[in-house]
Parts: C-alpha cells; sequence; structure tokens
C-alpha cells in the first residue's frame, strides 16, 4: 500500500513540474583575411549562435502560476572552455514566477531590454547571421556581449500583441548605490506580419585607470566599453510577406568619461583607448527569405556614423549567409561578411568583424562554413 501511494504522489509532482536540458552546438571554419595584419584560417565556435547547454525547469503553483528557472552555460566547442569570461552560467541564471495574467519577474543575471525586445528584429539577434552580423564592436549590445547581472526584470504578459519590460541591475556596492548599475525599458507590437519594438539601455559606472571601478556590480569584465555612462537606445520593424521578412533598425550608443574598447569584443587586440566622448548611430537594413522550408537566404547592410575622440570614422557593413536544414535539429551554413572604414584618422582601429577580430587596415573580409546542431 505504501509503495503504491508512494507512486501515485510521485506520478503527481511530476505532472506539475518539469526540468528539461536543452543547448545549441555552433563549430565552423573561418577564414579572414587580415586580423591584426596577417591572414587567418581557423576554427571557430558560435559565429552565428554561442555554443550553449542550459536547465529550464518550471513548477505549477496553480491559478496559473508557475515558479520557473533557467540556468545557461556558454561554451567553446573548438577547445572546451567556458565562456563569458570564465563563468559557469554565464550566458543565463535566474529564478522567478511566472502569471499568465500578469507577467513575468525574475531575479539573477539576465539579459536587457535592447535584446529581449529590439535583438529579435536585427540579424544579429537572430539565427540569420548571429555574432559575425553585429555592429561594430557590438557597440549596441544587439548580439549580448555582456549581460546585467544583480537584476530584477519584469516582462509583461502578451495583451493582444503588445508587449513591454524593464529591468534593473544593483551595483551590490554598500557606500555607492550608482557605481556599476544599469537599468532598461523596451517594448513590442505584433500585428499580423508586421513587428515593431523600441527599447533603452543605461549603464552607470565610475572607472579607474580604464577599468570599471566595482567588480560586483551589473556588469564586470564582459561589457563592450570602459566608460563612465553609456546610453544606447533604439527602434525597429520588420513585415514579413510570404516566406520572405524585411527589416530595418536604428540604433544609438554614447558614451561619456569614456576610456576604452573591452578587447574581449574586439579579438586579441587588447583595450583600444577611446577618447572622452564616444558615439555610434547604426542603421540596418536586413531580409531573409525561405527559398525552400529546408533552404534559406539573409542578408544586411549596415551604416555606422561613429565620433571617437574628435575623429569621424564610419563604417559600411555587408553580410550575408545561407543555411541548409539536414533536419529539425541540425544545418549547415556558409556566411561571409565585408566590413569598409573610411575616415578613421589617428582612432587606432581598423576594420572590425565581431567575434574574428579587427584588421590593420580600413578593409575586412571573412567567410565561414560551419554546422549547428541543436538539441
Amino acid at each position: 500500500m505504501v509503495a503504491a501511494l508512494s507512486g501515485v504522489f510521485a506520478t503527481a509532482a511530476h505532472a506539475q513540474s518539469s526540468v528539461t536540458l536543452y543547448g545549441l552546438i555552433d563549430a565552423g571554419l573561418t577564414y579572414t583575411n587580415n586580423q591584426n595584419g596577417s591572414h587567418n584560417f581557423k576554427m571557430t565556435s558560435g559565429a552565428v549562435n554561442g555554443s550553449r547547454w542550459g536547465l529550464r525547469g518550471s513548477e505549477d503553483l496553480g491559478g496559473g502560476l508557475k515558479a520557473i528557472f533557467t540556468l545557461e552555460n556558454g561554451f567553446s566547442i573548438a577547445n572546451g572552455t567556458l565562456g563569458q569570461q570564465g563563468r559557469e552560467f554565464g550566458r543565463q541564471a535566474f529564478v522567478g514566477l511566472s502569471s499568465n495574467q500578469f507577467g513575468t519577474v525574475t531575479l539573477g543575471r539576465q539579459y536587457d531590454s535592447v535584446v529581449d525586445y529590439l535583438g529579435p528584429l536585427a540579424l544579429t539577434g537572430t539565427q540569420y547571421g548571429g555574432t559575425q552580423f553585429a555592429h561594430p564592436f557590438d557597440n549596441d549590445n544587439l548580439d549580448n556581449s555582456f549581460r546585467i547581472n544583480n537584476s530584477v526584470k519584469y516582462q509583461s504578459a502578451n495583451y493582444a500583441g503588445f508587449k513591454f519590460g524593464a529591468l534593473y541591475g544593483f551595483s551590490n556596492q554598500a557606500d555607492g548605490f550608482a557605481n556599476n548599475r544599469s537599468y532598461s525599458v523596451g517594448a513590442s507590437y505584433n500585428y499580423g506580419p508586421l513587428n515593431i519594438a523600441a527599447a533603452y539601455l543605461q549603464l552607470n559606472n565610475n572607472i579607474t585607470a580604464g577599468a570599471i571601478n566595482n567588480a560586483n556590480g551589473a556588469v564586470a569584465g564582459d561589457n563592450t566599453f570602459n566608460a563612465g555612462l553609456q546610453r544606447t537606445f533604439g527602434a525597429g520593424l520588420n513585415y514579413a510577406f510570404g516566406p520572405a521578412t524585411v527589416g530595418f533598425v536604428f540604433t544609438q550608443t554614447k558614451l561619456e568619461d569614456a576610456a576604452s574598447i573591452n578587447g574581449a569584443t574586439v579579438g586579441n587586440t587588447g583595450n583600444i583607448a577611446i577618447g572622452n566622448y564616444a558615439r555610434f548611430n547604426n542603421y540596418e537594413l536586413n531580409a531573409h527569405y525561405a527559398l525552400t522550408p529546408a533552404l534559406s537566404l539573409a542578408g544586411a547592410y549596415t551604416y555606422t556614423d561613429a565620433r571617437l575622440d574628435g575623429e569621424k570614422p564610419s563604417f559600411h557593413q555587408f553580410s550575408l549567409q545561407t543555411a541548409y536544414s539536414l533536419s529539425k535539429r541540425t544545418d549547415v551554413y556558409l556566411q561571409g561578411e565585408y566590413v569598409h572604414a573610411l575616415d578613421l584618422g589617428d582612432s587606432g582601429i581598423g576594420a572590425p568583424i565581431n567575434g574574428v577580430g579587427m584588421s590593420s587596415t580600413p578593409n575586412q573580409v571573412s567567410a565561414t562554413v560551419g554546422i549547428r546542431h541543436r538539441f
């Protein structure tokens, strides 16, 4: 009798909660014509989507309320090392409550609102380009080069296609509430084939000798820029008709009390010094088309107009990808990028392709053939 009742209770508990193991592995071979002055042919991990594995779980609490969690690890398939500066669950780590009626509140290391709402409208935030399609230095974080630590996030339910959310990342410093904190807001609206979105992100930091002076705050180690203040905002839209989708995204990032571009997003060039003030305007036109249910074609053009310590560099970036699905979980892809930089002056930078490195000249070309497997 005890054994039978134990079996009944175990079955009931299992029906009310679940844990899912999931992941994605992206491996490729990349050729670059100029990486820090030399051509390079190398193996890459995450040329489109960062390799990861994770645990996702939920428990039904009744009345449309659930307890949820996600623990997601990033790694390099090329050498097996941890990503996100060696963090065990560097991509995501959060727990919270989700209501069908009122939305979701989560706490932990999470994506900001620019990634959540605007990222899906740019090719760099999707499976159609990902890492290497990011805007120069991923200056607007659409490719989620960094996440927000110590964060509380709210995401609304879907109200007839309208969703909104906000995030706050604490500094965790007793005598410096605003030192290395972050906040962001965003919203999106879907009406049939039309999608529109807008978002804002702000980072507040004290920096010393070109580094953030609070390693336990909202961002540390993997942030794109070392600056006292970063403001990023943007908006975009896309429209689907039949098998095709076209879109436009605009973002602007402004830096004050700036020191450097973090080498973690540029390649093996170390930090690159920039002036006290910097600004990046990004204009992206993109499209993707399903040639067949298994074969897709995607492309983007991005113009970036920048200001760096009195210099006025600009970047023209052309990106193209084709992918063929071998099954629902496995596909192979071929993609390439070309970046042409103008008016670099004495900025000390060249033509950058995210995840590849930076050229010693105003031009850079890269091509990758790879495979992705999801589980």
